[in-house]
């Protein structure tokens, strides 16, 4: 068997590269969802912090396996991203559980909608991510444009205030799906998709879609309008590929286990939107500073990245101490 294409390059790395982190990743989703979550249970907060910790212990591992691959300034780069994609997920960890709400899931199952749903993200991200890389690649000035809409992004962030809750059972997509779909109003258990009897002729078993089914598009959709963020601010750190691919993947596993850990929290971190926003126009406007003046060095945007986000932790932290949990965001568990 010729296995000389393993070798071959792909994007900038080695075919074998790409290769055994897809396999990894999807070994160890399968594993969490066939051994450690083979039951549908209640996530507690001691088993997702013990989660949180592993898929955050393996984030900053596989960065210092880029460390002695490809040398400090590629590592500096993998940190970056990976920390802004940390930070830019707190407002999709948010948007989860009023979803979860608006369909009213109960906790038991949200597990397995976060894991089809992650499993999906790493298919859409690789494919958005490539496609950026490949439009790159044959028009630079595309670069620019990402970093304009960073900077603009940054500016509506600080500026503009939280939303209201939506109903996302309400949304457009989802009536649409609703509309062209069989769906039941039921929840059937764990169950995307359950046959029941047509409408029409009671003698025949039809497929039905259910809640959970739609939930989980609502989900996916949702995270690809995200991207449309982050996608964009990790290649105006790095136009490396498989750096910006692997550091959102590994602060996107991490997700779901941190929703069952913060979801109570979260409230507390009002003011980290403002280190992020200010993150966001320092990344959109080193790209023009790049051009113009001299590349910022990948240790020297790492570090202000990871202090300006830390800051921000740090004063939410500090100005809500002793805040009770909001209750929007715990109703959904006694539904």
């Amino acid at each position: 068997m010729d296995l000389s294409f393993l070798s071959q390059d792909f994007m900038g790395h080695a075919t074998w590269l790409w290769l055994s982190f897809m396999v990894f990743v999807f070994g160890i989703l399968f594993v969490d969802l066939l051994v450690l979550n083979k039951k549908d249970h209640v996530i507690g907060i001691k088993e997702s912090l013990r989660l949180t910790g592993l898929y955050l212990s393996l984030g900053l591992v596989f960065g210092l396996w880029v460390l002695y691959s490809d040398g400090g300034d590629m590592a500096a780069d993998y940190y970056t991203v990976w920390l802004l994609e940390q930070s830019l997920s707190m407002d999709n960890l948010f948007v989860m559980s009023i979803i979860f709400s608006s369909f009213a899931i109960p906790r038991q199952y949200q597990h397995r909608v976060l894991f089809w749903g992650i499993l999906g993200v790493v298919v859409l991200r690789g494919v958005m991510i490539g496609a950026g890389s490949i439009l790159i690649a044959q028009y630079s000035w595309v670069l620019y444009i990402f970093a304009a809409i960073l900077i603009a992004t940054g500016i509506k962030l600080m500026f503009v205030s939280d939303e209201e809750e939506e109903d996302y059972t309400q949304k457009s997509y989802v009536k649409f799906l609703a509309k062209h779909m069989r769906v039941d109003s039921k929840l059937h258990g764990h169950s995307f998709f359950v046959r029941l009897a047509d409408a029409t002729n009671k003698n025949k078993l039809v497929l039905y879609a259910t809640p959970l089914f739609l939930c989980l598009c609502t989900i996916e959709l949702t995270d690809v309008m995200f991207a449309f963020d982050s996608v964009p601010a990790a290649f105006a750190v790095t136009n490396d590929p498989y750096i910006i691919y692997t550091a959102n993947i590994f602060a996107i596993l991490g997700l779901r286990a941190m929703f069952f850990a913060m979801e109570h929290i979260l409230h507390r971190f009002e003011y980290l939107k403002y280190s992020l926003s200010i993150v966001l126009i320092f990344i959109g406007l080193k790209v023009f500073y790049g051009h113009f003046f001299a590349p910022v060095p990948g240790p020297v945007s790492l570090a202000i990245t990871f202090s300006v986000l830390a800051g921000g932790v740090v004063i939410s932290m500090l100005k809500t101490r002793g805040e009770k949990d909001t209750e929007h965001m715990t109703d959904h568990a006694e539904r």
